[in-house]
Order: structure tokens, then sequence, then C-alpha cells
């Protein structure tokens, strides 16, 4: 995260309200502008060229974390609701979660590692504490002998108040994992002022130009 958006402990201003259960979170920048069009171009218009942008965005993030090349970290999307996975006919964050891994090569195992428990109303419109609330345990671990031990990354498109990610953390550290990071697009930042930074902007704003013509 660029160092204008932390604070002196190297910690959002958001996750001085509300610690994750993850160990490090590393969103590309803000939920706006052309990250936040090339992401609704994906969400909501299915347009699956934009995937592979958008994957490289996480997988940026995931080099500068603290884990060895050795390690066969397991990479995992956050799942979506039922309800929004049947109306747009996919989960957003997992054609970016196997392009990050792609990027990623050797470093990264894709995993199917979560399942939707029981139902939790949509995040929209709710308050931080209310988004908190709503997520608990929702998530479950598929397969908690695979995870024990290892380093897990849960990827997703877009962070809010962290909730979803952190409910993900706390499942696989219950399951055994050893350390479990996040890896997002774009982050909520409000009140936040995330610098322009050159070639990966414009490389985001060619894809919105480019897919949507």
């Amino acid at each position: 995260m660029p160092a204008q958006l932390l604070v002196g402990d190297r910690r959002c201003h958001g996750c001085h309200k509300f610690q994750p259960d993850v160990d490090r979170a590393v969103p590309y920048g803000e939920y706006a502008g052309s990250v936040r069009g090339v992401i609704h171009l994906l969400r909501y218009d299915s347009v699956m060229p934009t995937a592979p942008v958008l994957g490289r965005l996480p997988a940026g993030g995931v080099r500068h974390l603290d884990f060895t090349e050795d390690c066969n970290a397991l990479l995992v999307a956050v799942p979506l609701r039922s309800s929004k996975r049947r109306e747009r006919g996919f989960n957003q964050s997992e054609p970016i979660a196997s392009s990050a891994a792609k990027q990623l090569a050797h470093r990264v195992e894709i995993a199917h590692g979560l399942k939707r428990q029981r139902a939790a109303h949509p995040q929209a419109g709710l308050t931080r504490d209310e988004r908190i609330g709503n997520m608990g345990d929702v998530f479950g671990v598929t397969d908690p002998a695979r995870v024990k031990g290892r380093t897990v990354i849960v990827v997703d498109e877009a962070m809010t108040a962290g909730a979803a990610v952190s409910e993900c953390a706390r499942g696989f550290k219950k399951a055994g994992a050893e350390r479990v990071f996040a890896a997002t697009v774009a982050h909520t930042l409000k009140g936040a002022q995330l610098p322009e930074t050159a070639q990966s902007q414009e490389e985001v704003g060619e894809t919105v130009e480019a897919v949507s013509v």
C-alpha cells in the first residue's frame, strides 16, 4: 500500500478502527477511478478480458509479502454469495485469483479452500460495525488438512471494512494455517489521497478504454 495511506505502524487508518485477522493486507490502491472502472466491467458486465490486468495488481502485492519461494502458499478467492453467483454466472474473484497465480508461477498454488456455510445480508449500505457482524462465521474451510501449517493468501477484488477477508483468515487459522495474507485489487479509503502512479495507472486506464470500445 502506498506510504501516503499508512500511519506510523504501517497500518491504514481503517485498520486502526478494526484490526482484521489477516497478518497483512496488500491492496493495490484505492477503489476509485480507472481501477474501479475495470472492476465494474468484470463484476457487472462480465468483461472477462479485464481479469488478467486485474490479476496483475494483487500479484504485485504478493511479491512484497514476507514468505519464501519454496513455501508453496495457497491462493484462495473469497467465495461469492450464492444468489450473486447465480445472478452473475461466476465469482469475479476467481478469475482474478487465477490470473494472479499465473503471474506468480511456482510461488503459489491455486485452491478452492473456502465455502459459505451460512447466508449473510448484502454488505452494500451497511456501516463498518454492521459489516463486521454480518460476516461472522460465514466461511468454512473445505479441506483443513490441506491448509495446516501453510501460508494462505486470500484474494478479492475490493476490500472495504476488511470483514470478509478477516473472516476468511479466521477460518484458515482455526484450521491450522501458519499465516494468512490478503491481496486485493482495491481498498475503499475514505478521505485518503492516492497518488497517481504512472505505469500501472496508465495500464489500467488503457484496459478500460480497450475493452469498452
